[in-house]
This record gives C-alpha cells, structure tokens and sequence, in this order.
C-alpha cells in the first residue's frame, strides 16, 4: 500500500509540473498574440479572422490527433455537452474578444478579456461546489487589482467608446462559462480530440455569420506582415494554446486553472509596448508584480 501511495504520490507531482510547462508556454504564446492579433485585423475583418483562425485552428488539431494514432469518434451522449461547451468556449469568446480588439488597444482589450477567472471562479461554485477558500480570494484581488491598475488610464477612453469594453466582458463571461462546463462534463475522448471538435463546431457560426456579415478578404491584397501574424495565430493560439488550456483545466480545479490565466495580458501589455508602440510605464510594473504574485500564489499556495 505504502508503494501504491508513493507511486501516485510521485505521479501527481509530475502531472503538476507538467501543468506548470503548459501554463508558462500558453502565457507566453497567448499573450504575444493580443498585439498580434491587432496587427492582422487592421487588414482583415473581425469574422473572416475569426472563420480562417478556427477552420485551420480545427483541422490542424484534428491531423494531429490523426497522426497520433487517436479516433476521432465522439460517443454519442457527448455530443450535447460538447456542442454546449464549443458555443461557449468557442464562439462567444472568439467573436467576442474579435470584435473587442477591433475597436480597441490590444492591451486594454486582453486586460478586460481576462477578467475570466473571476466569472469562472464565482460560476464554479455553484456549478461545480469548488470552495472559495482564503488562498482563492487573495489570488483573485491581487490579480484584479493589477488589471484595475493597468485599466485606470484608458477609463475615460472606455466610457466614451464603451462597444469594445461590452464585446470582452462578454467574451470573458464566456469563456469562464465555459471553463466551468468543461469540468461539469465527464469526457471519454482525450483532450486534443475534444479540443479540435470544440473548434471545429464552435466555428460554424461564425462562418455563417461571415458569410451573410463580411465578404472573404482577397489574400492578394493582404501585406506579408499581416499574412505572418495570421500565421502566428493559428499555430499558437488556436493550436498549441487551446489544446494546452485544455490540459491544464483536466489537471488543475476549474478556478485555479482559471486564475492561472492572469498573467497572460500582463505578456499582452508588455508585447503591445514592443511590437506595436502602446504606452507601457510604472503602472504596469506595479500591475506585473500584484498579477504574478496571484498567480503565484495560486499555483503554489500549500496547506
């Protein structure tokens, strides 16, 4: 028994160190993507983004689950669940926090977008009866207090132009919805397969709305820099992120996974500044500290 309790002693260790790896590299990757992202939709429409970044984003996790010897089969009581979680995790995020960014700056925009954990976190207790313990509390009031901070200046840009600000907070409450659900579900399938059929049906209406909304752009018409920075997209964000973000919420509770998230506008903020010229001063230095500090603790707060 002793050997038992050892080994899965040993094995929970190693899966929460590979939690750790995943959470590093989706903060990096997806949060690099916000100014990026800004930079492809100067040029293309939020939709049409959104229909290329989830088409490819979709097909591209479902060779590689293919390639990896996985099916593709989904049984068929999983099938409600798994439509219910793509329309939330996938469509309303992605067309909300399109049209979002469109309207205003990366770094604002991804500020507000990650407001997730906090719907998450209050969503999970009534959903999933996860405690909101001492350690979940001051995690979520370091981390937003840090995003207050880096909001403060751009408060009155909001109020006079508040549509962008509404499209996010929708996005956010989304996703958190979403996150929440995923971990009410019992899946079968493994998760790089559950994560192309997300973005896989979560993607038709949006290329349904694309259609009757936008026109295709013409790729011909499109400069280098913004064809690269759709690349970028759909080979980190939509590929790599979203099947680690999946990752993370099997091995970590609902809000904590949620809550690890915040240091991701934190990269987006930082990033804006190098890329794409956005303001970056003390106040997202004193933001950085309370944010990795939440994050932190959440991760590696021991009773």
């Amino acid at each position: 028994m002793a050997r038992i309790s050892d080994k899965r002693t040993v094995e929970r260790k190693s899966s929460l160190i590979y939690g750790y790896l995943l959470i590093f590299g989706m903060t990096i990757f997806w949060g690099v993507s916000w100014p990026i992202m800004k930079i492809a939709l100067a040029e293309i429409p939020p939709w049409s983004f959104r229909t290329i970044s989830l088409v490819c984003g979709g097909f591209g996790i479902m060779v590689l689950a293919k390639i990896g010897g996985l099916s593709l089969s989904v049984p068929r009581k999983e099938w409600l669940p798994l439509l219910i979680v793509s329309l939330f995790n996938i469509t309303g995020w992605h067309l909300g926090s399109a049209h979002g960014i469109s309207l205003m700056m990366a770094g604002r925009a991804a500020i507000i977008g990650f407001t997730m954990p906090l719907w998450a976190t209050i969503i999970s207790y009534y959903v999933l009866g996860e405690k909101i313990g001492r350690q979940k509390v001051i995690a979520l009031l370091l981390g937003l207090t840090g995003l207050c901070i880096l909001l403060t200046p751009e408060l009155a840009a909001i109020g006079d132009k508040p549509t962008g600000a509404i499209f996010m907070l929708i996005a956010a409450a989304s996703w958190g919805t979403g996150t929440v659900l995923i971990k009410r579900f019992n899946w079968s399938i493994p998760t790089l397969v559950l994560t192309g059929w997300q973005l896989s049906i979560g993607s038709l209406p949006v290329i349904l709305g694309t259609f009757y909304f936008e026109p295709l752009p013409v790729i011909s018409h499109l400069s280098v820099k913004a064809l690269l920075s759709m690349a970028y997209v759909v080979v980190f964000p939509m590929l790599f992120c979203h099947w680690a973000w999946y990752s993370v919420v099997n091995i970590f509770p609902a809000s904590v996974a949620a809550i690890s998230t915040m240091a991701i506008p934190v990269i987006g903020v930082l990033s804006s500044s190098v890329l794409i010229g956005e303001h970056i001063g003390i106040l997202e230095t004193a933001a950085l500290v309370l944010i990795t500090s939440a994050v932190g603790i959440v991760l590696l707060w021991r009773r």
